[in-house]
């Protein structure tokens, strides 16, 4: 399930967020307590914008009500209806299929609820669990950016994938 994160979370997002192997592909961390109360406090700063560049979901399992990962669709260029996506999951429930499905609800949120035409996203080029995601949410690799990313001392390249509104297929909710 998608929500919107509130103050209790901080426990279960700073788990993740200090978490070496989590943050391996990501820009930032691992994070110390302090990193995450501060990247909590902007983003929810910039859910107060308006327009609204940035949405960020907690992704938490319903029968449990635990939050195990984040997820969000971030605007690239004002007016160009289209956003990039990207997610970090606890370790703890890796290849369970969570982040797929927290990726098709970004999808859903994407095209059905804000209207975009076109979303899209990167990965690092070494993480083939990534990469998996996106090819199963209906991506297409569409080419590779050479070294997109300054991410923790070095200039990486970034496979780039990406999904129309009219290739999409939705998930039936009901089989």
């Amino acid at each position: 399930m998608l929500r919107a994160f509130n103050d209790d979370d901080f426990a279960a997002v700073h788990e993740y967020g200090a978490d070496a192997d989590v943050v391996r592909y990501l820009p930032g961390g691992p994070n110390t307590a302090g990193e995450t109360r501060a990247a909590r406090s902007r983003a929810a700063a910039v859910r107060q914008e308006r327009p609204r560049r940035h949405d960020d979901f907690a992704v938490v399992l319903r029968a449990e009500q635990r939050l195990i990962a984040a997820c969000g669709l971030h605007l690239s260029e004002p007016d160009s209806r289209q956003r990039f996506i990207g997610y970090a999951l606890n370790r703890r429930h890796w290849g369970r299929g969570y982040a797929t499905e927290a990726a098709r609800g970004l999808l859903v949120v994407g095209f059905q609820h804000v209207g975009l035409h076109r979303i899209f996203a990167t990965c690092d080029p070494a993480n083939a669990a990534s990469a998996r995601v996106l090819e199963k949410i209906g991506m297409r690799r569409e080419g590779q950016l050479r070294e997109h990313v300054w991410t923790k001392g070095r200039w990486r390249d970034s496979p780039l994938y990406a999904l129309l509104q009219r290739e999409w297929r939705p998930e039936p909710v009901l089989q």
